[in-house]
């Protein structure tokens, strides 16, 4: 386990903690349980205890549909996983919320790079190269809706719109930018999500809006 990960979750896990839609709870000797924050005091919850659940638990949502963004927020209820150590809690929680402790153990140690989102599309080749053309005014738009915490992506934005270092981004509140508020609207003091570069899911967005108003018709499919 990378040194950084396992001081960053060392300073988090004091009692117990949050992490996106998770609680964190320690117990004796050295091991943790896992549960949906909503489930806190739950004593019918369905217990798992290999850290590979998770990968089933994140899989589909309350109703059973498909969860395509592991850090929206609709983690489905009803169960607690029992981890045993340290190590087997950074392999679940990079189930839960892929690449996240990464990224935070990084930001903790001031060594994070983040990619403004116009670089991220003008990366772009194929179908999605057109991507690239979308206006700022649409970028705002397709923003606000995809990344929006209530009902869109829990992460913390830390990348901006271009080099300039333009937030850009005004449709959202300063809270989505601050690695210090919960994005879950508990208000309570956990782990953030962190986004230091626009995810795959986002540029489809992006290109969509341009396919859709019609901003290069000669653009490849």
């Amino acid at each position: 386990m990378p040194d950084s990960i396992a001081k960053a979750l060392e300073q988090a896990l004091v009692g117990s903690c949050r992490f996106g839609q998770i609680l964190i709870q320690r117990t004796a000797p050295g091991g943790f349980a896992l549960s949906h924050r909503d489930d806190e005091g739950r004593g019918d919850l369905r217990v798992f205890t290999d850290p590979e659940d998770a990968r089933e638990i994140v899989r589909y949502d309350d109703s059973g549909n498909y969860r395509p963004l592991k850090t929206a927020p609709n983690l489905r209820h009803g169960w607690r996983l029992e981890i045993v150590d340290l190590g087997g809690l950074r392999r679940a929680l990079d189930y839960f919320y892929p690449g996240r402790l990464a990224v935070f153990g990084a930001w903790k140690e001031n060594r994070l790079t983040t990619t403004p989102l116009r670089a991220t599309l003008d990366r772009q080749s194929g179908m999605y190269r057109v991507a690239a053309k979308i206006s700022d005014e649409q970028i705002s738009d397709v923003v606000a809706n995809f990344c929006r915490s209530d009902g869109g992506c829990l992460r913390t934005i830390l990348w901006k719109r271009d080099t300039s270092g333009a937030v850009g981004l005004t449709k959202l509140p300063p809270e989505k930018f601050d690695p210090a508020h919960d994005q879950t609207g508990g208000g309570e003091q956990t782990i953030p999500l962190l986004c230091q570069e626009a995810c795959n899911l986002l540029v489809a967005e992006c290109r969509k809006v341009v396919k859709m108003e019609g901003a290069s018709p000669s653009a490849p499919e």
